[in-house]
C-alpha cells in the first residue's frame, strides 16, 4: 500500500513538474487581459483600444471630445464642451467595466494651451467632487482632430 501511495505521489510531482515547465500559465493567479469597448464611446481613431482592463485596474486610453458613431465628429464649440464630452467618453468606458468616476486612481490632461487650464480644471473637477485622482496636466503642441484637450486614465476596481 505504501508503495502504491509513493508512486502516485511521485506521478503526481513529476506531473506538477512538467505543467510548471510547460505550461506556466496553469500556475499563475492573473486575470487575462481584457479589452473593453462599449458603442457609446467614440470609436478608436488608430490601432488601439478604448480601455484594457487587466487584474482589476482599468487603462483608459487618451480620450478627445469625439461623439460616438461612425461618423463621429469633434465637439469643440468652447474648451468647457470639449473637456465636459471627453469626460463622458471616459465614464461610458468605465460603466463597461461596471466601473465609475470613483475608481479611478490617476489621469493625465493633455492641454494645448495652459491658458485654459482653469476652464478645464473646472469642468474636470465637476465629476470629482472629494477624493480626486492624482494626475498630471501637461502643454502639448498639439492633439488629435485639432482637440484642445485629451484625457486618459487609470481606474481600479477594489
Amino acid at each position: 500500500m505504501r508503495r502504491l501511495l509513493l508512486g502516485i505521489l511521485i506521478l503526481g510531482i513529476a506531473f506538477l513538474t512538467y505543467k510548471l515547465v510547460n505550461d506556466r500559465e496553469a500556475f499563475t493567479f492573473d486575470e487575462p487581459t481584457s479589452v473593453v469597448y462599449t458603442e457609446n464611446a467614440p470609436k478608436p481613431i488608430g490601432p488601439y483600444s478604448q480601455g484594457i482592463l487587466k487584474n482589476n485596474t482599468l487603462y483608459i486610453s487618451g480620450q478627445i471630445a469625439l461623439s460616438r458613431g461612425d461618423n463621429a465628429f469633434l465637439l469643440n464649440k468652447d474648451i468647457e464642451q470639449e473637456t465636459r464630452q471627453v469626460m463622458f467618453n471616459i465614464g461610458e468606458i468605465l460603466k463597461k467595466a461596471d466601473m465609475n468616476y470613483n475608481h479611478i486612481v490617476k489621469t493625465t490632461i493633455y492641454v494645448t494651451d495652459l491658458a485654459n487650464f482653469k476652464r478645464v480644471n473646472d469642468i474636470y473637477g465637476e465629476f470629482f467632487r472629494s477624493n480626486p485622482p492624482a494626475r498630471e496636466t501637461v502643454q502639448v503642441d498639439s492633439l488629435p482632430r485639432g482637440a484642445r484637450v485629451e484625457i486618459s486614465a487609470i481606474a481600479v476596481k477594489n
